[in-house]
């Protein structure tokens, strides 16, 4: 049997010109092959990337599910004449079938997300890359949506470990800018939507929303879809290094403000960016959506294996 994962053929994409320098280099490509072999040592099956994907439907399928009482206009060939003769009810048998995964990749491509050494822009982008090439490898459908308002237009659904070159050309081109009310480009995402069917959403960001992030993630939940949130912060914001009188900007208004850092200043900032993790992880808790945090200096292949092992993406 072929393997559920198999292998990014990284000189094939060297050779066809796939991507330049920057985020997908061939170190990135060696890491990315070296991570799907990994994940299929370990035993982590195609499955791990599908939500619930078992429905019912009439008609031929893998398994019987059920029944349901038939209705004018049903096809005849599904009614359980068993069923009839025993009990004298016309009922429709009904299978279980597998569906394919619609994977939506949602990647916050504001301009806080271009702060730190390196950028989270950089990391959200490598992770979003390596989730979609192993929903590729299990034959899922993968889209892509850099969520901002100067970003490219989105990468429809594709299919197919050959659409991996296509992605990370797409992905390299995305650049951190302009500002991201999470719940408002989520709205414009699910306006953009062809098929309003289930699937699964993975969004990551920062998550610095001033006015939250669960009107966001209500609006994906409430569309049907099952929800992964990866929230990314750089090493500089969890531990930042300013001290005395200091000049801060807002990269995504221009504001400035002139702030004395001091010992007690920078506990009440530590307290409040735990605050924020916090309520974004109990929000995940109470909904059983999986939640990750990472710090941008992480190694995207380090990150996305931790999601695995963990479960994070079983749904």
């Amino acid at each position: 049997m072929a393997p559920a994962i198999a292998p990014f053929d990284s000189t094939a994409a060297r050779d066809r010109g796939a991507v330049g320098g920057g985020r997908f280099d061939e170190r990135f490509l060696r890491k990315l092959e070296s991570l799907v072999m990994t994940i299929r040592r370990s035993r982590v099956s195609a499955g791990m990337m599908r939500a619930n994907r078992a429905s019912k439907r009439v008609g031929a399928g893998l398994e019987f599910a059920d029944h349901r009482d038939y209705a004018a206009g049903d096809d005849l060939r599904y009614l359980d004449w068993n069923l009839y003769g025993r009990l004298g009810r016309l009922a429709l048998r009904l299978f279980q079938e597998e569906e394919d995964l619609l994977i939506e990749v949602l990647v916050d491509a504001s301009a806080s997300m271009g702060v730190g050494s390196p950028p989270k822009l950089d990391l959200a982008m490598q992770v979003g890359a390596a989730l979609a090439y192993v929903g590729l490898a299990n034959l899922d459908r993968v889209a892509l949506s850099p969520l901002g308002d100067e970003q490219p237009p989105v990468l429809p659904p594709a299919r197919g470990k050959g659409a991996i070159l296509p992605i990370l050309r797409f992905l390299n081109g995305v650049r951190a800018g302009g500002r991201v009310g999470l719940a408002a480009a989520v709205r414009g995402f699910l306006a953009r939507r062809r098929r309003h069917r289930r699937g699964l959403a993975i969004v990551i960001s920062d998550f610095y929303d001033p006015a939250g992030h669960r009107a966001a993630l209500d609006l994906l939940r409430h569309h049907r879809l099952d929800v992964v949130a990866i929230q990314v912060s750089a090493p500089q914001e969890l531990a930042p290094e300013l001290r005395g009188d200091v000049e801060l900007r807002d990269v995504e208004t221009g504001e400035t403000r002139e702030l004395t850092v001091s010992p007690g200043v920078l506990a009440a900032y530590r307290q409040r960016h735990q605050t924020l993790l916090r309520d974004l992880e109990g929000y995940c808790r109470e909904r059983a959506i999986p939640c990750f945090t990472v710090a941008s200096d992480q190694p995207f292949d380090a990150v996305v294996l931790r999601m695995f092992r963990a479960g994070g993406l079983l749904r």
